[in-house]
């Protein structure tokens, strides 16, 4: 055999990705996580970066301005410290919210907008430092490990440059005032972050596509699994249920379309094909209908209510029936039979088809 018998080469089913959706296994990367939080953390910076600056101002001038005449006791040292944490949190706060909620953002995006309730149950064999040392060393781990130390470097690089180049900026050579230094640092500071951002945007796009395909490749399926599937779903009485509403449905339709047929062809008890062509719309005869045993019964029934010629044509039905599809065109190779059909029925009903063509 050419395949082996365990290898996975079938597409996953919908029943497949479904339960894997449920599970949470899907394409996730960290590192699109980091360039939310980065993004995020940035933006907020921005936006709040004044006002915190601001407020660090009024903080220090308050705080160091009164130094010789603020007691030293217990009490003092507690309103100071309360004072310190509001500080921070007034401070920090924005950062923080703007780092959380990219940080949300990210995982709703990458769950597509789902909940994985079978992933939010404790998985006990997680905890397990062997297999952990397994998954750690596995050549699964290889692409992430390589992408961590190429995003090091990176990091490395672009910080070495943007650095050096602050290093020898004339502000160091010349009187400033404090305000200046501090909005240098802070343009300097978003600088090497906006070009670390940049180039993390670009490795988190190769990975979550590594991830993407990874995840593809899991859920790919065996032969076997496929018939497992299939098996299973054959004795599901709900997807009984809906395929036998499905083809009652497409038998009701196929019986609507039988009056408009130009002829029916028999086999004469097993198979009935209802055929139409008009020269005006259509390029090929088209199957408007078509059915087997009591529904080829049906189908002739109600070709004779409606005057719909009904010919016999054992191999011409058998192959229609075979290759034909509803609503499509019948095959190129059946052309020249039907082409005789068609003839013949014309010919026995060339007052009716002329008084149609005088109608429209």
């Amino acid at each position: 055999m050419s395949e082996q018998a365990g290898e996975k080469t079938e597409q996953p089913t919908p029943r497949r990705l479904e339960e894997a959706q449920k599970k949470g296994q899907l394409a996730r990367s960290a590192e699109v996580q980091t360039v939310f939080v980065l993004m995020g953390g940035l933006a907020a910076f921005s936006f709040a970066g004044h006002e915190i600056w601001l407020q660090m101002l009024a903080t220090l001038h308050t705080t160091l301005g009164h130094l010789h005449d603020t007691p030293v006791s217990g009490v003092t040292i507690q309103g100071q410290a309360v004072t310190g944490m509001l500080f921070v949190a007034r401070c920090a706060g924005p950062i923080v919210f703007g780092t959380m909620l990219a940080g949300l953002l990210a995982g709703v995006i990458q769950n597509r907008f789902t909940t994985a309730s079978e992933a939010l149950r404790v998985d006990w064999a997680r905890l397990n430092p062997v297999e952990g040392a397994q998954r750690l060393f596995s050549m699964r781990q290889a692409a992430p490990t390589a992408l961590a130390l190429l995003k090091f470097v990176t990091i490395t690089l672009l910080s070495y440059t943007e650095i050096r180049n602050i290093l020898y900026d004339p502000i160091f050579e010349h009187s400033v005032s404090l305000a200046h230094i501090a909005n240098f640092f802070a343009q300097a500071t978003l600088r090497i972050f906006l070009r670390i951002g940049l180039v993390m945007a670009v490795l988190a796009a190769a990975d979550y596509g590594y991830q993407w395909w990874r995840t593809h490749r899991d859920l790919m399926m065996t032969r076997e699994e496929l018939k497992e599937e299939a098996k299973s779903s054959e004795s599901n009485p709900l997807v009984k249920s809906a395929r036998r509403r499905q083809r009652n449905i497409s038998q009701r339709k196929m019986q609507a379309a039988v009056p408009t047929a130009d002829v029916v062809v028999t086999n004469p008890t097993h198979f009935a094909v209802a055929l139409r062509y008009d020269r005006k719309t259509m390029k090929a005869p088209k199957v408007v209908a078509k059915g087997i045993r009591l529904n080829a019964q049906r189908i002739k029934e109600i070709a004779r209510q409606h005057q719909v010629p009904v010919l016999e044509n054992k191999p011409l039905a058998r192959m229609l029936f075979k290759y034909g599809k509803v609503g499509g065109e019948i095959p190129a190779q059946l052309y020249a039979a039907v082409a005789e059909v068609l003839a013949w029925v014309y010919r026995v009903n060339r007052y009716r088809y002329f008084a149609e063509q005088n109608q429209t």
